[in-house]
């Protein structure tokens, strides 16, 4: 195959292995084309590596979609990434797929292509295409993980398409045609990734617990992409940085980590009923006496003091729950509580290239 480019650099942020699959797809169709090729995941990637890059270069960012945008800890990547200034450059996302008997759904992207393309435009890169890939769901703190049949078609389907990609990418062509027919839903979410930025990530971040299966092997702790669990008092604890990738979720080897869902709505309850009326009416009192009774002050005041403290009380909340899963009928009564830790509440597994279930290392 005739490509237009000489070396291809592939950069993932992956969590269960989507991402990761689709830019190992993309470097073997260009290592058969003859291309020096680098795939590696944002943590891991180290500039020595493409030093022996020489003629023109095709960099790949590819990423899960967290909340409708790119992930946090990826999108400051971007900001800081500097190399090869001048380079194509071309943004892909997995973005949660489902399947309806034979019919392939897919997922939406949010701004999870739009604003990293426009942030590698404003550095002087070149943006030639943006591809989404609706490989399977993996949020399973919503829904359960889907069926293996399932999961398997998807990732074949989804492997057939990436590779067409590639061979259109790799020669040079624009491919932006996938990524713009569902632009007008894409804009209609994009407030719910802005919110979900800036206060949805921290909050979901303090949902996760270790119920009693937990056997303090720290293999979530090993595994994370963002480090962001530690042991405290021999129990993880997921701290605020967590991106809710659902790896430690989907690959504990004891199923011991779950989504406290009746926490999250007890303490949701809480503060529906109790703190945001108690908010509502001291917005309402310190705009009256400061700033001449404006409601437009006195709403901007609410909202700012209403999701501080949904903050606050998540985070209070979640360290004393961390501390009553100590005591194991506590620990149990949440644990049958919530929905993932039910056995119809699959976890979701990519299959490796022979088409088995990945193991967790």
């Amino acid at each position: 195959m005739a490509t237009n480019y000489d070396n291809l650099l592939m950069i993932y942020y992956s969590g269960t292995g989507n991402s990761k699959r689709v830019s190992e797809w993309i470097g073997e169709k260009a290592s058969d084309a003859g291309l020096r090729v680098h795939v590696s995941s944002y943590q891991q990637f180290d500039p020595e590596s493409i030093s022996d890059f020489r003629g023109r270069t095709l960099i790949g960012f590819f990423s899960a979609t967290h909340g409708f945008n790119m992930p946090h800890s990826m999108l400051a990547f971007l900001m800081r990434f500097m190399l090869l200034k001048g380079s194509d450059v071309f943004i892909g996302n997995t973005r949660a797929g489902m399947k309806l008997w034979k019919l392939f759904l897919p997922g939406l992207s949010g701004i999870a292509m739009y604003f990293p393309a426009l942030i590698m435009m404003l550095k002087g890169y070149h943006i030639k295409a943006m591809y989404p890939v609706d490989l399977p769901s993996n949020w399973i703190s919503i829904h359960p993980g889907l069926k293996p049949k399932v999961v398997d078609s998807m990732v074949e389907r989804c492997k057939r398409l990436t590779f067409w990609f590639s061979g259109e990418v790799l020669k040079g062509k624009p491919v932006f045609l996938k990524s713009f027919i569902l632009l007008p839903l894409d804009l209609l979410v994009a407030p719910i990734a802005i919110g979900y930025y800036f206060v949805g990530r921290f909050i979901i971040a303090k949902t996760f617990v270790a119920n009693y299966n937990c056997n303090n092997c720290g293999l979530c702790v090993k595994q994370c992409p963002t480090q962001s669990i530690i042991m405290h008092r021999r129990r993880p604890y997921w701290k605020f940085s967590c991106e809710s990738c659902m790896h430690c979720m989907n690959y504990c080897p004891k199923r011991a980590i779950e989504t406290a869902h009746s926490f999250v709505f007890l303490l949701l309850a809480v503060i529906i009923i109790f703190l945001n009326p108690i908010l509502a009416s001291f917005s309402r009192d310190l705009s009256n006496q400061w700033l001449s009774g404006s409601g437009t002050a006195s709403s901007l005041i609410y909202y700012i003091m209403q999701y501080s403290g949904m903050l606050i009380a998540f985070w209070a909340g979640y360290r004393l729950l961390h501390y009553l899963m100590r005591f194991p009928l506590i620990n149990k009564i949440l644990t049958y509580t919530t929905f993932s830790t039910w056995k119809f509440w699959r976890r979701y597994h990519i299959p490796d290239r022979d088409n088995k279930v990945i193991k967790p290392d």
